[in-house]
């Protein structure tokens, strides 16, 4: 299925990880009397870019989950990357467009 030019699967995946049926598609018997709206058409694309950054993000993190025991002290730039990777669904909303911080 394409909607805004984007090809959408009916199951969102990424990586290969299938995220699950999103109840706002039509299954495929359904297509030729359904039409989505143009803003719940972005709003699908949004929300799936948000998902695959987060699925990044948190496997990013997870790397350095090791930083953060107890008989460890985390450098500045270990914090500061850390926070940014946190604070990165707040400044992105397109997969397309996300900078991903430098690991120190």
């Amino acid at each position: 299925m394409n909607i805004t030019g984007h090809e959408v699967p009916w199951l969102w995946e990424f990586n290969g990880e299938k995220w699950g049926f999103d109840p706002r598609l039509p299954r495929a018997h359904e297509l030729e009397q359904f039409t989505l709206p143009s803003e719940i058409q972005e709003q699908i694309v949004n929300d799936h870019h948000l998902k695959c950054i987060r699925k990044v993000r948190n496997e990013l993190l997870a790397e350095t989950d090791w930083w953060a025991n107890s008989d460890l002290t985390m450098t500045a730039e270990q914090t500061a990357y850390r926070q940014a990777l946190r604070d990165i669904t707040d400044t992105y909303t397109s997969l397309d467009d996300v900078v991903w911080p430098t690991k120190p």
